[in-house]
Parts: structure tokens; C-alpha cells; sequence
């Protein structure tokens, strides 16, 4: 599975962005998916995920202000960001869940989030 995350860009504090990931083949209906995210210099984390059936969770960091979303027929999983925050700066990445036994798929470029006034 190829992933090609994009809808990045910069926003204020308190805007919204919403992320896009397009997949290629069709392993993705069958696999739980999830965002993560990365800063220079930290480890990647974990954002939030979504299984195949439609469940969905959030790290506490982003509950309530980040929604996770999937369109299986058009093998898109997205991620809308409300109530953005400077913290929230970082490059962001779908891949397979981390719980999923398809994790890790390539990882692909990922999309670049800034959050500034």
C-alpha cells in the first residue's frame, strides 16, 4: 500500500485544517488506520485511528478537537483538526494502526501542519 497524506498548510491558533490520505490498493478496507505525527528532533506519535468497522480513538492531547474519519471506496482516511493549537505543529502521517498486523506500511512523505499567528 502506497499512502500520500496531503491538505497541510499554515493556520492560526483556533483554525482548522482538515488531512487527507489517498492509498493505493485495496488492502485498505482491511485495515485499521491511523494518524500520526512528528517534530523534529521527537519520536513519531500517535494521533488517532480508526478500525475497520468505524471506531474511533484519540490520544488525549487531541480528543475533542481532532476527528478521524474513513471513505472505504475511495480508500481515504482523513482527519479533521478544529481548535488548532501552536502544539499541534508538526508533519503528520497515516499509516496502519499500530495495533494492526499490516503496521507499518510504507510511510510515504507525509503533510506539514503549522500552527502560528
Amino acid at each position: 500500500v502506497q499512502l500520500q497524506a496531503s491538505g497541510g498548510g499554515l493556520v492560526q491558533p483556533g483554525g482548522s485544517l482538515r488531512l487527507s490520505c489517498a492509498a493505493s490498493g485495496s488492502t485498505f478496507r482491511s485495515a485499521h488506520m491511523g494518524w500520526y505525527r512528528q517534530v523534529p528532533g521527537k519520536g513519531r506519535e500517535w494521533v488517532a485511528s480508526i478500525s475497520t468497522s468505524g471506531r474511533q480513538n484519540y490520544a488525549e492531547s487531541v480528543l475533542g478537537r481532532f476527528t478521524i474519519s474513513r471513505d472505504n471506496a475511495k480508500s481515504t482516511l482523513y482527519l479533521l483538526m478544529n481548535s488548532l493549537k501552536p502544539e499541534d505543529t508538526a508533519v503528520y502521517y497515516c499509516n496502519a494502526d499500530h495495533s494492526s498486523s499490516f503496521y507499518p506500511f510504507n510511510w510515504g512523505q507525509g503533510t506539514q501542519v503549522t500552527v502560528s499567528s
